[in-house]
């Protein structure tokens, strides 16, 4: 639970009370700092920490952009935690932006890192996780295609077949039609 105090010093970004607690979000699995320049967290997805091992103990890992253990957090650890949210996140809307915010990084350089260690871009990832997520859900159902799309994050439906296509050489509805037939 976290007290008015702990609230009123993370919505502040209060520099007075680092050092005395760390807060950690379950939303990303990150912690920081109460100075922590990111975006607010939910209230209730906040933890409440006493020394940063702790946070560390419970598997969260240290922001990029604060560096509550004074240590540059590395860039391959930093790609997983990309991949993961982009897993757990897929179908909603996520732009370069607001998967900054929530990563805790800078749009620019979270690009860069990323596209260096693995060769695509994030929306790139985002994409096919995307259309994995589709694949399956077309063999797993008989749901109209405009609706696999939206599931997936994809609104548009014209776009969602167009990128299909591309990925797999056949349309969503080709594919959910004649899945026993296809092996992709």
């Amino acid at each position: 639970m976290v007290t008015q105090s702990e609230w009123l010093a993370i919505k502040n970004n209060d520099t007075n009370y680092d050092g005395k607690f760390w807060y950690a979000v379950s939303s990303t699995k990150i912690f920081c700092r109460p100075s922590c320049p990111s975006r607010l967290p939910k209230r209730e997805n906040i933890s409440i920490y006493s020394n940063p091992d702790q946070a560390l103990a419970d598997g969260f890992r240290p922001c990029k952009r604060c560096r509550p253990l004074n240590a540059i957090v590395s860039n391959e650890i930093w790609v997983k935690e990309i991949d993961n949210f982009l897993e757990e996140n897929y179908s909603n809307n996520i732009t370069l932006e607001y998967l900054a915010n929530e990563i805790h990084g800078s749009e620019s350089y979270l690009r860069h890192v990323y596209k260096d260690l693995t060769g695509m871009t994030p929306k790139q990832r985002l994409t096919i996780i995307r259309l994995d997520a589709a694949k399956s859900m077309l063999l797993n159902s008989e749901k109209p295609v405009k609706s696999i799309g939206e599931q997936v994050g994809i609104s548009n439906p014209a776009y969602f077949i167009k990128l299909f296509k591309n990925q797999f050489g056949v349309t969503p509805k080709q594919f959910q039609s004649k899945k026993h037939d296809i092996n992709i």
